[in-house]
């Protein structure tokens, strides 16, 4: 399974929910997670995708903790069983 397969199926399932899960780009700002997901009711959640039991590199995981240092939820998700249980999280079911 590719990174690639797996995001394409995460944002088709957030616009499913009424949302969109736009890459975040930020030149200057190497780490930063790969989708900002925007959810219906104003919430932001961040989300890191992997290859099938890839793992974080420090900078990726620095910014997962300063961003949860703000509040913000970051998930990593590296499977389709990842990312039901995302979208299982983010609509409370």
């Amino acid at each position: 399974m590719r990174e690639s397969a797996l995001e394409r199926r995460l944002v088709c399932e957030v616009e499913r929910l009424g949302g969109r899960a736009p890459k975040w780009a930020s030149p200057g700002s190497r780490g930063v997670p790969d989708r900002i997901v925007l959810l219906p009711g104003g919430r932001v959640v961040f989300v890191e995708m992997k290859r099938p039991g890839g793992r974080m590199s420090p900078l990726q995981q620095k910014w997962a903790r300063d961003l949860q240092a703000l509040g913000h939820r970051v998930y990593v998700i590296d499977s389709h069983e990842g990312i039901d249980r995302f979208i299982r999280e983010v609509t409370g079911g």
